[in-house]
């Protein structure tokens, strides 16, 4: 039986939940599952910086930083959508971003959804 997808959507511009999204996405993209995270709204804005205070702790520990996190789950697939209304209230350009993000919407994510399992960060 195949493995059902995920969909991650992040609702809020908050750094350890998008840590935690690239790391739940990667980790299904693994196990070989269609991954995507839509960043909704304001969250665009960590497409932006991919950065965040907790990276230098997460070095010293041996652990990926956001950046890694961001181009580790890409090269193992997952899709990264970010919002086209939320590109406009933080006032970035799609041309300002990695070629590698999508561009949607929550009705194109929902449309798209199929299976896969929904989870709201």
């Amino acid at each position: 039986m195949p493995m059902r997808g995920l969909t991650i959507i992040l609702a809020m511009p908050d750094a350890g939940r998008w840590r935690a999204a690239l790391t739940l996405a990667a980790a299904q993209a693994a196990l070989g599952g269609r991954t995507r995270v839509f960043l909704q709204g304001e969250a665009v804005v960590l497409l932006d910086r991919m950065e965040d205070g907790e990276d230098a702790r997460h070095r010293a520990l041996g652990l990926p930083m956001i950046a890694e996190l961001f181009d580790d789950a890409l090269a193992l697939g997952v899709e990264i959508i970010a919002c086209q209304s939320g590109l406009l209230l933080a006032g970035l350009e799609a041309s300002q971003l990695d070629r590698r993000i999508a561009f949607g919407g929550p009705v194109s994510v929902l449309q798209t959804i199929g299976e896969d399992r929904l989870t709201l960060l």
